[in-house]
């Protein structure tokens, strides 16, 4: 009889501390939450779909968040939520919510069967969202496969059976997710010893470290590049016909390359690219990716790039850089717990090639050839200095808000063209709040949704006025005794 009444002892004690693990009061980040988007109680209930009583309970801690809550405001608010402070299993039940919420699934789980799972089955809970990112990216991999065969060359010339070295890196940051751990903290902690209380460090604290902690002595002067740096002599120059901006990323750039020079070679030596050209432009890009970091540091400008609604012009005003710079940095806020909101970012030229680009989002560019036509930034590379904005909708009924810019840069002499393109920033429509360059649009439009696709080769669509040539997996049919906008139908 003792055993049994201290086994029941034991137990009721369990059950109590799972029922303690499972509710999580949370009134204060709430609180703070509704007040940071101007939001009423009234507001934020009817878009959590309960009663303002019942979200004032919550504010002040009379009750819990359930677990469908937690989903909710996670879908709400997606940024705000990885910092309110929840624990591993509520973290862990929002990822296989995100996981499920696939299409290859026929319909989601309730929010409560996942929170018991995370709960009761954590290790398989983790092997299932891991075993679900794999498949994503396999995936991925095999539309780059099936573009690559569509087009019979894997880019200028070359065939499927090889790569050229900077595809292969291309590739490798698509990979790595944009994102460098090792690299970007270094590069963030170095530039808090350089910038002092500022957000950013200033041109003379990076010519004062390279002159004295590194014995870099520099020049400005007119010369064949942009940037010459004799190792053997610890000789820099740099051309001062470029802009003050792009001066300070060039000096940033051969800080990183030789303060950071250890944590770069150490990610290029696990990165297993093929070919001695491929190891180079992989350090090349590694060193301007810590240029970036070391200019925008990430959590100074991730909680500026929140503060001001990702603003690019006001971003660059307070950290001194480009437009496309900033564009291209908050691409990569990808850091495990402090995510910034997944945007993708490319940039195209006056011929429609895609010279640089990354998706965090579900959109992914084309490898080969041009993007979509439908697409604003090619509008944008015609009007310079002008952002244009634009409600998108690709083939998987994604919606995106695009903002695309028109932009020259200077080559400081009239005997060398400028350099004319566009750069594209845009994120999905769940994040539209974030965005400034969101506002005005109505995302739930379908007069004023633009539909695009990632090629022509590989888009589904039969309709698009804008076709230059039919999908490779379609077969066509041609009458010769009619004659639309586009000389084929797709069967």
């Amino acid at each position: 009889m003792q055993f049994c009444k201290f086994a029941k002892s034991k137990f009721a004690n369990y059950a109590k501390s799972m029922n303690t693990r499972r509710r999580l009061f949370a009134g204060e980040q709430i609180r703070q939450l509704r007040h940071r988007h101007h939001l009423q109680q009234a507001e934020l209930a009817r878009q959590l779909d309960i009663s303002a009583s019942y979200l004032s309970q919550i504010e002040h801690d009379d009750r819990p968040l359930t677990p469908a809550l937690l989903e909710r405001l996670a879908q709400l608010f997606p940024l705000d939520w990885q910092e309110l402070g929840s624990g591993s299993s509520d973290n862990l039940t929002l990822a296989l919510s995100e996981a499920m919420a696939d299409p290859l699934f026929p319909a989601a789980l309730p929010p409560a069967q996942l929170a018991r799972f995370a709960e009761q089955q954590p290790e398989l809970a983790r092997r299932f969202v891991s075993l679900h990112e794999a498949y994503r990216r396999t995936g991925q991999r095999l539309e780059m496969v099936d573009e690559a065969f569509s087009t019979g060359e894997t880019g200028e010339g070359e065939t499927t059976s090889a790569r050229l070295p900077w595809e292969e890196v291309r590739d490798w940051f698509h990979f790595a997710n944009n994102y460098v751990d090792t690299l970007d903290r270094a590069a963030e902690a170095l530039s808090r010893r350089l910038a002092g209380r500022a957000d950013t460090p200033a041109i003379p604290a990076i010519e004062a470290y390279l002159r004295d902690a590194l014995s870099v002595s520099l020049l400005y002067e007119h010369n064949a590049g942009l940037r010459s740096f004799d190792a053997e002599m610890g000789h820099l120059v740099i051309d001062p016909g470029q802009p003050a901006e792009s001066r300070r990323f060039q000096l940033a750039h051969q800080l990183a390359s030789l303060a950071l020079r250890r944590e770069i070679v150490q990610v290029v030596e696990s990165a297993s690219l093929r070919s001695a050209a491929a190891r180079q432009l992989l350090f090349v890009g590694l060193c301007n990716y810590a240029a970036g970091a070391l200019l925008m540091p990430y959590t100074a400008f991730r909680e500026a790039a929140r503060a001001l609604r990702h603003d690019i012009d006001r971003l660059n005003q307070r950290f001194g850089t480009s437009f496309e710079q900033t564009c291209h940095r908050l691409s990569t806020l990808q850091r495990d717990g402090l995510r910034g909101v997944p945007f993708f970012f490319c940039r195209v030229d006056m011929a429609g090639n895609i010279t640089k680009r990354h998706s965090a989002t579900r959109l992914q560019f084309a490898r080969f050839g041009g993007a979509c036509p439908l697409w604003i930034v090619h509008e944008a590379v015609a009007i310079p200095d002008r952002i244009l904005v634009q409600l998108a909708e690709t083939p998987d009924s994604a919606r995106y808000v695009s903002m695309a810019k028109g932009l020259v840069k200077p080559s400081g002499s009239f005997t060398r063209s400028p350099r004319r393109y566009a750069v594209a920033l845009g994120c999905e429509t769940a994040h539209a709040d974030e965005f400034i360059y969101a506002d005005g649009l109505d995302l739930n439009s379908e007069r004023s949704v633009t539909p695009i696709g990632i090629s022509c080769r590989i888009c589904p669509r039969d309709d698009c006025d804008q076709r230059a040539f039919p999908p490779s997996d379609r077969t066509i049919a041609v009458d010769p005794d009619r004659r639309g906008v586009v000389p084929y139908r797709i069967g």
